[in-house]
């Protein structure tokens, strides 16, 4: 390992939305952030084809154009961008502490604030067809995709609460529905699976999985097998949406961030402070709820706000000791 340390007042772990907006509030507020991008640099929205809702893009954008614009409009402003994983951290207890991280498990810097912009990652079922398609017609969000298959007929994976969500909301703009679900019954909440049951266009299939997702470069249709008597059935669709969950990617901060139960960065209310002084959290790692690009771009904003303010507090403490 190196033995060079470098000091830095701002670092930035990850290059989504929330990474980058962190980003460019931070560098103008003088704190000289330096972005990590992670293994994914541009995160999530790089897989996306079409991006439609983000405020500013009346024609439209397409996800890796959009994290482009995103990195410059940062850059422009002093952000330095750096390729790299940041594979371990020791954070401080201390007000005015200094976080340690190292980076590709060979490089030590050193941090004043951090930044946590990690997101979280989809879960797929992990089929070649499915992963094949990822972009002509297999997506994990029906909040951020469904638009694009108004009026056609769908399927959504899952049982639980996300998923009977989704499949509602695309009920209100899709011709029909099918859902499928693994086991006999659903772990959503009885409310919800009302309202999944309440809704005619959804056809919900019960002890249900995908078999294969049909089409060369788009989705064109969708084999089913039944667990139980292995009976195959195969479905016309233009839309599959896996809704199985996500999994935050904050396993390095595991045992010095106060998180739940799935791994969600705890933070304060109203707030992006974290259980450790000047270690803010932001985007999908810590909201489980919205999971949009510009939510999480907003929480970016807080988070620079937030280190701003925390480092400023810091530096009059120093000065009237």
């Amino acid at each position: 390992m190196s033995n060079e340390i470098e000091r830095l007042k701002t670092v930035i772990v990850g290059s989504g939305p929330a990474g980058y907006t962190a980003a460019i509030y931070a560098a103008r507020a003088d704190l000289k952030p330096v972005v990590y991008t992670g293994m994914e640099p541009g995160g999530q929205l790089t897989t996306t084809t079409e991006v439609d809702n983000f405020p500013g893009y009346p024609e439209g954008v397409d996800g890796p154009s959009m994290m482009v614009q995103l990195q410059q409009q940062a850059e422009r402003f002093g952000t330095e961008v750096r390729i790299g994983m940041v594979t371990a951290v020791e954070l401080s207890d201390e007000i005015g502490g200094i976080h340690k991280l190292t980076i590709d498990d060979n490089k030590i810097v050193e941090a004043e604030t951090v930044i946590i912009s990690t997101g979280a990652s989809a879960k797929y079922l992990g089929l070649p067809s499915e992963q094949r398609l990822r972009g002509g017609g297999v997506s994990a969000c029906a909040v951020c995709d469904g638009f694009f298959y108004k009026g056609q007929e769908v399927a959504i994976v899952g049982g639980g609460d996300t998923a009977a969500e989704e499949a509602s909301y695309l009920a209100n703009i899709c011709k029909k529905v099918t859902m499928l679900v693994r086991k006999d019954h659903m772990r959503a909440s009885k409310a919800m699976q009302h309202r999944v049951n309440s809704l005619e266009n959804i056809d919900v299939r019960y002890n249900t999985e995908i078999d294969e997702v049909l089409g060369e470069q788009v989705v064109e249709g969708l084999r089913m097998v039944n667990n139980q008597t292995g009976e195959k059935e195969e479905i016309a669709i233009t839309g599959l949406f896996i809704a199985i969950g996500h999994k935050p990617n904050t396993d390095i901060f595991k045992g010095q961030l106060n998180m739940d139960e799935t791994g969600y960065i705890i933070t304060e209310p109203d707030s992006t402070k974290t259980n450790k002084p000047g270690v803010f959290a932001s985007g999908d790692a810590q909201d489980k709820i919205y999971r949009q690009a510009v939510t999480a771009a907003g929480t970016g904003c807080m988070a620079a706000l937030d280190a701003e303010r925390y480092l400023a507090t810091v530096e009059s403490k120093e000065l009237t000791v």
